[in-house]
């Protein structure tokens, strides 16, 4: 790798920007994708690396091609440090997401509760704006109180994050709904919000509602 590959390589992840290196293995030759303009095989071969996480191979017109993607981290973060954030925090971080849990009130939020897990005290708002979700982020608002979670489910539609996840009934989304569009959000963007949150598998206790959480935050991952 020279030099100069070398530093935007750096660059790029540490602007935490989603890249692809790309080595022709007959002489070593190499490219950093989206960074270089390259053919719409290797391209789409590229994004195909970045979507799965995992490094390919690719023969093209008589080469082979090394891909190996560089991502941002997964993130998970959890507004609301209640029981299902217990719960949820863990196996986020066992799918090898980042795991944040925001909530203000300090009772909740603690390291006793959330061992090794990154507590966020702020507001909602304040802390989701700081944390800046991006496409590598799953969002999980869990209070189901509109204080705490509209403003940051306000932050988050306005985000590109791939998931954003609300507990409530449908009785509960619904006010929900009406909130959100007197804050400006239109029915596309209230669209993106999974409520009731997590995959429908009868789940009743504050572990099972993790389970189903987690599974829909892969399932919609990996485009399912």
């Amino acid at each position: 790798m020279t030099p100069e590959l070398l530093s935007r390589l750096q660059a790029a992840r540490a602007a935490q920007r989603p890249v692809v290196l790309l080595t022709r293995l007959s002489d070593g030759e190499q490219h950093l994708w989206p960074e270089d303009a390259l053919p719409g095989a290797l391209a789409d071969a590229a994004q195909q690396a970045l979507n799965s996480d995992r490094t390919a191979t690719l023969a093209l017109d008589g080469e082979s091609w090394f891909l190996q993607p560089f991502n941002p981290p997964l993130r998970l973060i959890i507004v609301g440090a209640v029981h299902a954030g217990q719960a949820l925090a863990p196996l986020g971080a066992a799918m090898g997401f980042a795991v944040t849990v925001i909530d203000p009130r300090g009772s909740f939020a603690t390291e006793e509760r959330f061992p090794g897990v990154a507590l966020n005290h702020e507001w909602p708002d304040e802390a989701m704006a700081a944390l800046a979700p991006d496409a590598r982020t799953a969002v999980v608002t869990l209070t189901h109180d509109p204080k705490l979670d509209d403003p940051a489910l306000d932050v988050a539609l306005k985000s590109p994050a791939f998931y954003i996840g609300a507990l409530g009934s449908k009785r509960t989304h619904a006010k929900r709904v009406e909130r959100l569009k007197e804050m400006g959000h239109d029915e596309a963007a209230i669209a993106r919000i999974a409520a009731p949150v997590g995959l429908d598998i009868g789940a009743v206790t504050a572990p099972e509602i993790a389970l189903s959480v987690i599974a829909q935050i892969v399932a919609r991952r990996r485009g399912k």
